[in-house]
C-alpha cells in the first residue's frame, strides 16, 4: 500500500471512529430521556444514500458526503432542516418537549464523549507504551541554534531552562511554546552557568513560523565524540576514544547529528576526518566510509527518560495529557482569530487533518493522532456558532436564565447563518488545502 494511501486510509479510519463516538452520546442521551431518534448516519447523505436500515424508530445509514455525520432528533431544527415537523403539535417523544436542562445535556454529550474518548486512548497509550521523551535536566552541552535565533542574542551551547517563567520539563515544549502563541516571549537560558533572559516579539516568532525556521531554530548540541571504536577500519585509521570529530572533508562539523548528516552520501568512500585528541591536538584522519554511511564508532549519546504507567496510574496521566491537549489546541484557535499572528493562513482542512498521519502505520501514532483530533472535534462543537453543539447548547442556557424560549422561525433562521457560515469556513480551509497543494 501506498504512502499516500495509507494516510487516506488512517484518516478516514480515524473520522469514522470520532464521528460514531460523537453522535453516539447524542443518540443515548436522546434515549435515556425519551426523544425519538430519526436518523443516525455516519457522513452526510445529500440526494442519495449509500446504505440505510431502519430499527425500530431510527434509521440508521451510511451517507456519501465523508464531512461528518448527523443524528436526527425528532422535534428539533438541526441539519436535516425539517421544518415541516415543527409545523405540526408537539409531541411528548419530540426534543422540543423537553426540559431544557435534558436538552443540554444531549446538546453537549457529544463533546462529553470526544474528551472522554480522548482520555480512555491517551490512558491506553500511557499504559501500553509508555512515556519517553528528553528532559531538559539531560540536555549537558545546550542547543545549537540557527542563524535567525542567533541574531536573536542566542549563542550555541545555550542550554534554554524556562520560557515566560514556565521551567522546561519535556523539550518538546520549547518548541510548542514558540509556535504556538499570540504574544511576546521570555526565553531564560543558562550561559556559563548564569541565566539570561532574552526576549522574542511577536512578529519575529510570525515570521520564523511563516518561513520555516522555526522548526529548527534549535537542535540538541551532542558534541561528535567517539566512545567506542567498532570498526576495524576506523581503529586502523587511526581514530580512538575520546576523539572529537570537528570537521568532515573540510567542512566543519558542529556536533553529532550534524556530523551524521555530512556522511550521507559518502556510502563506501574514503573521507578526510578531523579530530581534535586530547582537547590540543588536532589530527587529519582519512578514515573508509560503510555502506551505511557510517564510520564505525560509537557515541554517548543523550537517553530519554522513559516513565511506564500502571493500569490505575495511566487514567489521571491520560486525563491530565487531555487537558493539555485542550489548553494548547484552545491556544491555537486564539491564534487563528488574532491577524496580528496570521494563524488563519495556516488553517487547513481534508488534505491538511489527512497529511498529519504517517506514510506507514503505527498504531501508537494512529491512536495519538485519533486522540488529538477527537480533542480538536470537541473543541470546535463547542464553538458558539448556529448549527454546532456549542451555538444549540448557548441558546438553551438562555432560555433557563431568561426562561423564554426562542420561537420556531428564530431557531431556523440561526440554523441557516449557522449552516452559511460552517460551508465558508469548509469552503476557506479545504481552499487552503488546494492552493498549497499545488503551490
Amino acid at each position: 500500500m501506498s504512502g499516500i494511501l495509507l494516510q487516506v486510509v488512517q484518516f478516514f479510519a480515524s473520522l469514522s471512529l470520532l464521528v460514531l463516538i460523537h453522535e453516539f452520546g447524542h443518540y443515548i442521551t436522546a434515549r435515556i430521556f425519551g426523544v425519538r431518534v430519526e436518523k443516525f448516519y455516519l457522513f452526510f447523505n445529500p440526494w442519495f444514500t449509500l446504505y440505510k436500515r431502519k430499527i425500530g424508530d431510527t434509521e440508521y445509514g451510511i451517507g456519501w458526503l465523508p464531512m461528518g455525520g448527523y443524528v436526527s432528533l425528532a422535534g428539533m431544527i438541526d441539519e436535516s432542516m425539517n421544518t415541516e415537523q415543527m409545523k405540526q403539535a408537539p409531541q411528548p417523544w419530540e426534543f422540543r418537549t423537553k426540559p431544557a436542562w435534558q436538552r443540554l445535556i444531549i446538546m453537549l454529550a457529544g463533546i462529553v464523549m470526544n474528551i472522554l474518548l480522548a482520555i480512555v486512548i491517551y490512558a491506553g497509550i500511557l499504559y501500553t507504551w509508555g512515556e519517553s521523551y528528553y528532559h531538559s535536566e539531560d540536555i549537558k552541552h545546550g542547543y545549537i541554534f540557527n542563524e535567525r535565533a542567533e541574531a536573536l542574542g542566542f549563542e550555541d551551547g545555550d542550554n534554554i531552562v524556562a520560557i515566560d517563567g514556565y521551567r522546561i520539563g519535556n523539550i518538546n515544549e520549547i518548541r510548542e511554546r514558540l509556535i504556538i502563541t499570540d504574544r511576546d516571549r521570555e526565553v531564560t537560558v543558562v550561559r556559563n552557568g548564569e541565566e539570561v533572559a532574552i526576549a522574542i516579539g511577536l512578529k519575529e516568532l510570525v515570521s520564523m513560523r511563516e518561513d520555516g525556521t522555526i522548526a529548527d531554530f534549535c537542535k540538541i548540541n551532542v558534541p561528535f565524540i567517539v566512545d567506542e571504536v567498532k570498526a576495524e577500519s576506523a581503529r586502523e585509521a587511526g581514530i580512538e576514544p575520546g576523539d572529537r570529530v570537528i570537521a568532515i572533508n573540510d567542512t566543519p562539523v558542529t556536533g553529532f547529528f550534524d556530523g551524521r548528516e555530512r556522511l550521507q552520501g559518502l556510502a563506501n568512500t574514503e573521507a578526510r576526518i578531523a579530530v581534535v585528541r586530547g582537547g590540543v591536538d588536532t589530527l587529519q584522519l582519512n578514515i573508509p566510509i560503510n555502506s551505511e554511511a557510517q564510520i564505525g564508532v560509537v557515541t554517548d549519546l543523550i537517553q530519554p527518560r522513559t516513565r511506564e504507567y500502571g493500569f490505575w496510574e495511566s487514567i489521571p496521566a491520560g486525563a491530565e495529557y487531555t487537558w493539555a491537549k485542550v489548553v494548547s489546541y484552545w491556544e491555537q484557535l486564539k491564534m487563528i482569530v488574532n491577524p496580528e499572528t496570521k494563524g488563519y493562513k495556516e488553517l487547513g482542512g481534508f488534505i491538511a487533518i489527512g497529511s498529519i498521519f504517517p506514510e506507514e502505520w503505527s498504531w501508537l501514532s494512529f491512536w495519538s493522532l485519533t486522540a488529538f483530533i477527537s480533542v480538536v472535534l470537541a473543541i470546535m462543537n463547542l464553538l458558539p456558532i448556529p448549527g454546532l453543539d456549542g451555538g444549540h447548547a448557548i441558546i438553551t442556557l438562555w432560555e433557563m436564565i431568561t426562561r423564554r424560549k426562542p420561537s420556531d422561525k428564530f431557531l431556523e433562521v440561526l440554523q441557516y447563518i449557522g449552516l452559511g457560515l460552517l460551508l465558508l469556513l469548509m469552503i476557506y480551509a479545504n481552499g487552503s488545502d488546494i492552493v498549497r497543494l499545488f503551490s
